[in-house]
């Protein structure tokens, strides 16, 4: 079989047996790709001739190419992840990604609305039209659960426990986690759906909570639009994105007293080291607010002409 034709196969399997998300499984994809026509350039039609030099010449290119240290990550796991078939198929005999190393990633601390831009946001949507009670409803519980886009636009009404107050989700490779939701959040749900649901679906079936007037769910790309438009409302100047409130959400958390191993639990992080960027943005909040308020400031000590 030609590379392609075995990078296809190995997507396939990822995709059913794996239980990838469909981002993971579309990004795997593109950098198998580029390592496929990086394996033009070299004339390399057998992959069992792939050595480790070939792969660190190809990590290499990649930095040249300027892509960030972790997109050059992403493409050598896609790549491990491909051998280690390879070799379980018996296609080839060695793994050449094993020793490979990647450059570090930079550490980028997440961007977060402050208290107030929350309270102003959330407060937008106050009107009565069904829309507005959609919104609301959303926008008070991708706060209150820090839930990804994605769980939140498909969420269905099973998942939801308004009696008892919390969120089942299916998280990344399908993995399931129960997400308390505040009692603001629930208020807000059972508003929605009590009466604008049903307003929007005109009699229409559908499993999704958050539905469009059109009868079906509202997508990634509509809550981005929705928000952008709420978010415009609130006069908030900065930049918005969904993933903003969720780090908004972990940040207010940390900040008010939750450990660490909590907020991981809720936000769904598979390793805690994922969550400890949070602790990062404590930090930094603590060294600006010491700088601020400290009395002892340092002084510039001015030396005298001898």
């Amino acid at each position: 079989m030609d590379t392609l034709a075995l990078i296809d196969r190995y997507l396939s399997e990822l995709r059913i047996e794996g239980g990838v998300s469909r981002n993971t499984f579309e990004s795997y994809g593109n950098d198998l790709g580029k390592f496929q026509a990086f394996l033009k350039t070299q004339r390399i039609r057998d992959l069992a001739r792939v050595s480790q030099r070939t792969v660190s010449a190809f990590v290499g290119q990649l930095s040249q190419r300027k892509l960030s240290p972790a997109s050059i990550a992403r493409c050598v796991s896609a790549l491990r992840g491909f051998y280690r078939f390879l070799c379980h198929e018996r296609m080839v005999r060695e793994n050449p990604t094993t020793d490979v190393t990647t450059p570090r990633p930079w550490l980028r601390l997440p961007r977060i609305l402050s208290a107030d831009d929350i309270d102003r946001l959330l407060r937008v949507a106050a009107g009565k039209k069904p829309e507005d009670l959609r919104d609301a409803a959303m926008l008070e519980l991708l706060y209150a659960t820090g839930l990804r886009v994605s769980e939140l636009v498909g969420l269905e009404l099973t998942r939801l426990n308004l009696e008892v107050g919390y969120v089942l989700v299916s998280g990344k490779g399908n993995k399931q986690r129960v997400v308390p939701m505040g009692e603001p959040a629930r208020r807000k749900l059972d508003t929605y759906l009590t009466g604008a649901r049903s307003t929007l679906l005109k009699g229409r079936i559908s499993p999704g909570v958050f539905v469009t007037r059109r009868g079906g769910q509202l997508t990634r790309q509509g809550f981005w639009k929705l928000l952008r438009t709420r978010a415009r409302q609130a006069r908030i100047a900065k930049p918005i994105s969904p993933h903003m409130l969720r780090h908004s959400f972990a940040t207010h958390l940390l900040d008010h007293g939750a450990d660490l191993r909590s907020v991981q639990a809720m936000l769904g992080h598979a390793d805690i080291s994922t969550t400890q960027i949070y602790t990062h943005v404590e930090r930094a909040r603590m060294k600006k607010l010491h700088t601020k308020f400290f009395p002892r400031k340092a002084r510039r000590v001015r030396r005298r002409d001898a």
